[in-house]
């Protein structure tokens, strides 16, 4: 009877063992993160066709929209991108992104990083509002700005960076920008050296992947169109690829930084999705 009672003993405790690796306890799900789209230029008519290396679509004229992107993770906050500079003409934006961010009691001081897509004016004109920040930017784009005669950028809106007052990080590959796997810069060059794409990890509304200048269009990122004046037609295919097999595998809503049909799937500031 001993040797019974010591037995069902036994395997009750097998049996509650069982039970409880059975259900592994939850990740921590870490602090609140949440998405806002800010305005960031003033929105234009484009041709489609001057996107495409292969004539595809000349003529066709669609809204073209800039956008830039606060990301907010507990008390921490990170810009994607900063768009025109208010010096920019009829593209400028009409509120700056320092007034912007007013709305809701945010100060320049408390933007922990400023993630940048690519080297483009339309991507860096108000980077400098933010000095205290530090700068995420593509290893390849940064060896561009400053280099000593820098093509297709202005240099001096990252002026607090290259003077090295403000702090630089250079990202050669993929960056988890809080180290908690929900704020990811995609490595995606073509359109420039060291451009990147931005996947953040959302709580209610899933995965969202925004573009950059990966593709400007629906257009030309359906049908893989190139605009001739990217830096490498070879990495942008390839970059492409990478991005569409990273939307479908995690059912993330894709968001084109120009395209006026997208930019909407995100709330405008100082509303956010989460």
């Amino acid at each position: 009877m001993k040797h019974l009672t010591t037995s069902l003993a036994l395997a009750a405790l097998a049996l509650s063992a069982c039970a409880q690796t059975a259900t592994p306890p939850a990740s921590p799900a870490g602090p609140e993160l949440s998405l806002s789209r800010l305005e960031c230029g003033t929105g234009v008519t484009n041709d489609v066709g001057r996107f495409s290396d292969t004539f595809a679509m000349d003529g066709k004229k669609v809204p073209f929209v800039f956008s830039c992107y606060l990301i907010q993770r507990g008390d921490e906050y990170m810009l994607w991108d900063s768009g025109h500079s208010m010096s920019a003409g009829a593209p400028a934006p009409k509120v700056s992104l320092v007034d912007q961010l007013a709305q809701r009691g945010i100060k320049p001081e408390q933007i922990k990083f400023l993630g940048i897509s690519h080297y483009h004016n339309d991507h860096i004109g108000q980077a400098s509002s933010f000095p205290q920040a530090t700068l995420l930017i593509g290893k390849g784009d940064w060896e561009v700005v400053s280099s000593p005669k820098p093509v297709g950028t202005n240099p001096a809106f990252l002026t607090p960076w290259l003077t090295g007052g403000s702090k630089l990080e250079t990202v050669p590959l993929d960056k988890d920008v809080f180290g908690d796997g929900r704020v990811i810069m995609l490595t995606t060059p073509g359109h420039t050296p060291g451009h990147h794409s931005l996947l953040v990890k959302l709580r209610d509304t899933g995965p969202v992947l925004i573009t950059g200048d990966l593709a400007h269009f629906h257009e030309n990122y359906e049908s893989n169109g190139v605009p001739s004046f990217n830096t490498s037609r070879a990495e942008t295919l390839a970059s492409l690829d990478r991005f569409k097999k990273i939307a479908a595998g995690l059912k993330a809503t894709v968001v084109l930084q120009h395209d006026a049909r997208d930019v909407a799937k995100l709330p405008a500031f100082p509303a956010a999705a989460k």
